[in-house]
């Protein structure tokens, strides 16, 4: 267990970079393109469906999770690199997985209170119909796991450069890549066994399991590996830093 003054420090890192988002506009531009790109895609087709469900949200969720995780991390590592902080940074008396976590508890606190907003969606459903809470539940836990798998590779790729667009545009193609894997169109072309394999890596067929209301602890165990994989990679980039 770490001792109180490791989580002390994590969380006064973790308060300076949440308050970093929320002390100018692009916190609030954010969390309104999310809440009304969502909101519309998801109420265009909705009453020519004419069913109590969000399906179709949970369908759409994690291409607009594809392109705010970028949008969120892009910054972290790359803004610091480019003004010179990090050196700063560094040679304080914290640890380089204090600093990790302290980011990648901040951008997921972001992502996490816009998915909160969109909350308002299940509601006004369930107003209108009989909605299945199940896959509401599941399609939420999916949505908040995918979305730290995603933030956790963008800030792994923005501590690799101090460009934020090419640290955006990099992370937003791996990020599509890795959730192709798990698409029809790839899957298609390969053999069985292969397509098995492929079809298991990728993070779009482990969000869809959980978005059906199936809470699987192979999805909930690929989503912790998968972030935690791509933190310890974070960290080896800030210790070759330091080292050289």
């Amino acid at each position: 267990m770490k001792n109180p003054h490791y989580i002390s420090t994590v969380f006064s890192l973790f308060k300076k970079e949440l308050m970093s988002y929320f002390n100018s506009p692009i916190a609030y531009i954010f969390i309104g393109i999310f809440l009304v790109v969502g909101n519309w895609l998801f109420f265009s087709p909705f009453f020519l469906a004419g069913q109590a469900s969000l399906r179709s949200y949970f369908m759409l969720l994690p291409w607009v999770l594809l392109f705010l995780a970028p949008a969120i991390t892009m910054r972290l590592w790359s803004e610091e690199k480019q003004s010179g902080t990090i050196e700063f940074l560094l040679t304080l008396p914290v640890t380089n997985w204090q600093v990790v976590w302290a980011k990648f508890l901040s951008a997921f606190i972001f992502m996490f209170l816009s998915l909160l907003l969109s909350l308002t969606l299940p509601i006004t459903v369930s107003y209108l119909g009989d909605l299945d809470v199940g896959p509401v539940i599941g399609g939420y836990v999916g949505g908040g796991l995918l979305g730290a798998a995603y933030l956790a590779l963008g800030l792994f790729i923005s501590s690799l450069t101090r460009n934020q667009i090419i640290a955006f545009i990099v992370a937003l193609a791996v990020c599509f890549g890795l959730f192709m894997l798990s698409s029809e169109m790839v899957l298609i072309s390969l053999p069985q066994w292969l397509a098995n394999i492929v079809n298991s890596l990728g993070v779009g067929s482990h969000f869809y399991n959980l978005a059906r209301g199936v809470i699987d602890t192979k999805d909930i165990i690929y989503y912790f590996s998968f972030t935690g994989l791509f933190l310890w990679l974070n960290v080896k980039v800030l210790e070759l830093r330091n080292w050289r």
